[in-house]
């Protein structure tokens, strides 16, 4: 390879990494930002101060917390591997506020508090079942942008 393949190699790389967080892109970032801090600090404050009243909420509302975080890492590293790592994520994400979601309504007493997935988000407006739902059309859509 000559230097000057390699130089349209590495620019072709920033482009693809740049098109992930690009437009309505950057907007999930900053949703999914906004989400990692609250999810986490939410269940650092209830594992840390009242850990045996809902272990399984709170352990749930950490594991949404670093998911997110993921996520979040994913669109910004950008690139087609991070584009499909965070489309799987996505996906595990929903298909874990659509599982809780489900079981908060079905047998609200396994949940004695509410987690970020609880009422399929209803605590965060909707916003845990309409952010993966938004990233999975945008990740899917930015396919074709984003080279290999």
């Amino acid at each position: 390879m000559t230097s000057g393949e390699a130089e349209l190699t590495t620019t072709e790389d920033k482009t693809a990494k740049a098109r992930l967080i690009s437009g309505p892109g950057m907007l999930l970032v900053w949703f999914y930002g906004v989400m990692v801090v609250g999810a986490v600090s939410r269940s650092v404050y209830q594992i840390a101060t009242d850990f045996d009243r809902a272990p399984l909420a709170y352990a749930l509302s950490a594991v949404a917390g670093v998911v997110y975080g993921f996520i979040t890492y994913s669109l910004v590293r950008g690139g087609e591997r991070a584009r499909r790592a965070a489309l799987v994520c996505c996906a595990a994400e929903l298909a874990g506020v659509l599982t809780v979601g489900t079981w908060t309504l079905v047998d609200p007493s396994a949940f004695p508090d509410s987690t970020v997935w609880s009422d399929y988000g209803l605590g965060y407006v909707f916003i845990p079942v309409l952010l993966p739902l938004t990233a999975l059309y945008w990740l899917r859509r930015a396919r074709a942008t984003v080279t290999p």
